[in-house]
């Protein structure tokens, strides 16, 4: 059997840039979620841990929080000074151990779209003036950005490398009502066309293992986002952790985890339906501490990897 290599995003960076080209994660306090602050749900993604189900994260986080409709932020001059820190401890850190010399500024946590224009715009400049950043990462949702947003962005596309990352999870409405998503299938295709028309990368995250989903419809929705013309994937388990209302439904007995077979074989076969020109950026994901309650494959994620990888060996992909 003749092996191919699965487009991964590390070598669609090396084949565009000629060598490594790294994501630094960033976290900037202060950002939220419409889904989070009551804007077009309350509580969260039905996955998702935050401050509405714990004391705890509720005394350690601040109590600002950004939405687009706040008219200053006090806090810019501090959130500008973590990513600055948290860039420069990271890039140290993978130069260090890898070598790596170019790298793209990824802002992970929440949604980092959801704030005043002049704070996304002041953190976005402030992230593309570090040395041997070649671009941006922004991860959000459909219903967090604009034409405003999209434009601004596009204007760096001609110059850096700009992606979006939309947590797409599912096509289907009735699955993003049950997950407690506050956006619909329709919203996001309008919002995902609409960021390839002007020139921008896009990245769609896909959650496997989404209540009452079988393997068809993962796999439908997988299918409907491609036809959107995206350029990469990334793939996720659905797991349990504590401090969400997923919570509740699994210790009712009324929600089941994904298996390990059936995920990694539903991979398997999305790998395989991939354009030439999606790359993939995720195969799995994971947690090793004790707020993981079901399934406790996901808690090792390299023995994840390594199955995957062997599974995808038998179809004579190289990951």
């Amino acid at each position: 059997m003749q092996l191919k290599e699965v487009n991964t995003v590390g070598r669609y960076f090396k084949n565009k840039f000629k060598e490594k080209v790294y994501k630094v994660p960033i976290s900037i306090s202060g950002f939220t979620c419409p889904n989070i602050d009551g804007t077009v749900a309350k509580g969260g993604c039905s996955f998702c841990e935050n401050d509405s189900f714990s004391p705890n994260l509720q005394n350690k986080k601040s109590k600002f929080k950004l939405n687009p409709n706040v008219e200053t932020n006090p806090y810019l001059e501090n959130q500008l000074k973590q990513l600055e820190q948290q860039f420069f401890a990271t890039k140290n850190r993978l130069q260090k151990k890898f070598g790596v010399k170019k790298f793209i500024v990824y802002f992970q946590s929440f949604t980092n779209t959801y704030a005043p224009f002049d704070t996304l715009k002041a953190l976005y400049e402030k992230a593309l003036s570090f040395d041997d950043v070649m671009g941006l990462s922004i991860g959000t949702r459909t219903d967090c950005v604009t034409d405003e947003i999209l434009d601004y962005l596009q204007e760096f596309s001609k110059t850096k490398e700009i992606w979006i990352e939309y947590g797409v999870q599912s096509f289907y409405d009735e699955t993003l009502d049950l997950i407690n998503r506050g956006d619909t299938a329709q919203n996001m295709r309008y919002w995902i066309q609409r960021s390839k028309q002007k020139g921008l990368k896009v990245c769609a995250h896909l959650i496997y293992g989404l209540p009452k989903e079988n393997q068809e419809m993962m796999l439908h929705t997988l299918d409907e986002t491609l036809k959107l013309n995206v350029d990469s994937i990334k793939f996720h388990p659905l797991y349990v952790v504590k401090n969400t209302l997923l919570t509740n439904e699994f210790r009712k007995g009324n929600f089941t985890p994904i298996s390990e077979q059936l995920y990694i074989d539903t991979v398997v076969e999305s790998i395989k339906r991939l354009p030439e020109h999606v790359n993939v950026q995720r195969v799995t994901a994971g947690i090793d501490d004790d707020s993981l309650l079901s399934p406790a494959w996901c808690r090792n994620k390299h023995q994840q990897i390594f199955n995957i990888k062997k599974a995808l060996l038998k179809e004579g992909l190289v990951y």
